[in-house]
This record gives C-alpha cells, sequence and structure tokens, in this order.
C-alpha cells in the first residue's frame, strides 16, 4: 500500500506542469517588437514633418523673405543648399539627424540642439507636474465617483469631468490667473520663478534647467517655495485637461470591475465593500487607465503650446509657439521632431507595463 502511494505521488509531481515564468519569452518578444517599430513610427513622422515644412517653399524665404535683397536671399538660399533638389536636402537631412545635427535656427542662428536641450527641461518639467496633477485628481476623483455611482456626488463630479476636458486650456489658464493671481493675489501669473531666484540660479555650477532640481541643489527654500508657486497655475491648467479624461475612465472601469462575477462571489463570502473596492476591483481597473496615459501624454506635449504661451512658460511650447510666428521652419521642424520622438518612446514605455500588468498584451 505505501509502495503504491508513492508510486502515485511520484506519478503526480511528474505531471504537474512547471509553473510558468511570469517573464517569458513572449513578453521580450513583444518587447523587442515594440521598440523596433519605435524606428519607422519616427521615420515617418521625420519624413512628413520635413516635406510639409517644405511645402511652402525653402525656409529662407519664409522666415527671411521681404527683409533680404532679392540677391542677399538668393545667395543665402544658395549657401545653405535650398536650391538643391528636394530629395536630395532630405537625404542630407537624415545624414544630419543620424550625427545629432538638426540645423541652425534662421531668426537667431542659433544650432536647433542647443535650443531643444536649453528649453526642454522646461516643458518636462511642466509635464511631470501636470501628470501629477492629473493622476491625483482624475483617479481620486473617479474612483469616488464609482463608489457613490448614481448619486448627487457622482452627477457632480461628471460634470467637473466634461468641463474640464471640454474647456480650451489657454481660457482655463486665464481664468486660473484671473481667480488666483489678480483677484485673491495669492499665486504669480507668469513666469517660471522671480529675478531674484533666477540670479540665485546663476550661481550653479552645473545647472540642469529643471529648477525644482535646481532649487534643491542651491538648498535655499525660499528659491523652491517660489519655484512651486509659479508652477502651481500652469500645472493645474494643463492637469486638470487630462484629469476630466482621467476621471470618467476610472468611474467606468471601476464599476465594471465592480459588478463582475468574482467581486460578486468575494461579496457573498461577506468581504466588505470598502476592501472590495481597495483590493478586488481596482487593479483590474488600472490595465486601460495606463494603456490611455500614453496618449494623454502626446496631448500633454501639444496642450504644452498653449499651456506655455498663456503663462509666459520658457519651454519649447513656448519657443515653438515664437518660432511658428516667425516662420523659422527649421526651428519648427526640430521641435516637433524631438516631440514625435518622445511619443513614441513614452507609448513604448506604456505598452510595456501593460504587457507587465496583464499578460494578454502580449499575445
Amino acid at each position: 500500500m505505501s509502495d503504491n502511494a508513492t508510486a502515485a505521488s511520484a506519478t503526480s509531481s511528474a505531471t504537474k506542469k512547471p509553473k510558468k515564468n511570469r517573464l517569458s519569452g513572449g513578453f521580450f518578444r513583444f518587447v523587442l517588437t515594440r521598440f523596433l517599430l519605435i524606428i519607422p513610427t519616427v521615420f515617418i513622422l521625420v519624413t512628413i514633418v520635413f516635406f510639409v515644412m517644405r511645402a511652402t517653399g525653402d525656409p529662407i524665404s519664409a522666415a527671411l523673405g521681404g527683409r533680404l535683397t532679392p540677391d542677399e536671399l538668393q545667395r543665402r538660399i544658395h549657401a545653405a543648399g535650398y536650391d538643391r533638389p528636394l530629395i536630395v536636402q532630405y537625404l542630407d537631412y537624415l545624414g544630419g539627424l543620424l550625427h545629432g545635427d538638426l540645423g541652425t535656427t534662421l531668426t537667431d542662428n542659433q544650432p536647433v540642439i542647443t535650443i531643444l536641450t536649453r528649453y526642454g527641461a522646461a516643458t518636462f518639467e511642466l509635464a511631470f507636474l501636470s501628470l501629477i496633477v492629473a493622476l491625483i485628481v482624475g483617479i481620486g476623483l473617479g474612483r469616488l465617483a464609482a463608489k457613490y455611482r448614481d448619486r448627487a456626488a457622482d452627477a457632480g463630479i461628471r460634470v467637473f469631468a466634461i468641463l474640464c476636458y471640454a474647456t480650451p486650456v489657454f481660457f482655463l489658464g486665464l481664468v486660473l490667473k484671473l481667480i488666483f493671481a489678480v483677484w485673491l493675489n495669492i499665486l504669480p501669473p507668469s513666469g517660471r520663478s522671480d529675478l531674484s531666484s533666477e540670479m540665485q540660479f546663476q550661481r550653479l555650477v552645473s545647472p540642469t534647467g529643471f529648477y525644482i532640481i535646481d532649487a534643491l541643489q542651491l538648498g535655499d527654500v525660499t528659491v523652491l517655495v517660489d519655484v512651486l508657486r509659479h508652477a502651481v497655475l500652469p500645472a493645474l491648467a494643463l492637469g486638470l485637461l487630462t484629469a476630466g479624461v482621467f476621471i470618467r475612465l476610472v468611474r467606468t472601469n471601476v464599476i465594471s470591475t465592480y459588478t463582475s462575477g468574482y467581486v460578486e462571489a468575494a461579496r457573498s463570502r461577506g468581504v466588505s465593500e470598502k476592501r472590495l473596492l481597495d483590493k478586488h476591483a481596482w487593479r483590474p481597473a488600472l490595465i486601460p487607465i495606463i494603456t490611455v496615459m500614453g496618449m494623454q501624454i502626446a496631448m500633454m506635449l501639444a496642450g504644452a503650446v498653449l499651456t506655455e504661451t498663456t503663462f509666459e512658460w520658457k519651454g519649447l511650447g513656448f519657443m515653438l509657439s515664437n518660432y511658428l510666428k516667425a516662420r523659422d521652419f527649421v526651428a519648427v521642424q526640430g521641435i516637433v521632431i524631438l516631440i514625435a520622438i518622445i511619443v513614441a518612446v513614452v507609448n513604448f514605455i506604456v505598452d510595456v507595463i501593460s504587457a507587465l500588468i496583464d499578460p494578454r498584451v502580449r499575445y
């Protein structure tokens, strides 16, 4: 009898399948495929931007036409190579990109890469702070709306969400400036910091361009508070735009999982409603939110143009607006391409996170 039990146990052990590793070969194939897709995506975007920028003629005529004599204009065009066939210019531009050369601005004669490094930190800082606002407001109110579904609180939150994503960001920015900077006079209306803080940043040996990090490097609480006060209104204006989408998305997905079969089964076992919401219904609802987050970050970078212009926040959006007015298409082209690359990389990261949370994404 003992021998039979031992044999049965051995047979049972032999027939047991080994536990599948979460990070299986399918996951790494998925990551590699998504990473390789970045290359054609960026290539297509670069191509579209290049030919759209050339649709109205050469950049020098667009930026400086009417301010130079015809002979001087032709000389500048020839020196820059814009009188060559368009396909030759395109191939030359691709070669420059591979070597990190995005050209030189026409209006202020600066390397485009210098513009990107100088003002890019401001845009990334604003986008990061806005994302924090969007996540706190969107997830917090979305969960609250799901908890009090079809009640007065839910209705009020849904109206607030509609107002958030339906209101133009520049109009919301002007309203916030009117309330907090003019009427209440508790927050600065524009800029990234006061002049005194700017002078303090000049003391740094290696400034990062991220004012919050630079203020921490200085170790001056006054400068840090000043930087944060300047960031409140633009971060709110841009963050609330995305928060409206998150509110509705969180509410819908939490309600969907909250009424699913496995949650009902847990409820029948006597699990409290708070635990059902926090443990059983919440985590599955995160997957669509993370997926949509990549697209919302792209919208944030697009909204940064109007937000930075409204608050005179000197980042890439502010500079893009100025270069568009000056018809400096070389600078515009470089900024748009950088934003396109960032969006492609962010979406890749979001896809990887989604695949880690939900294995079904990999197949």
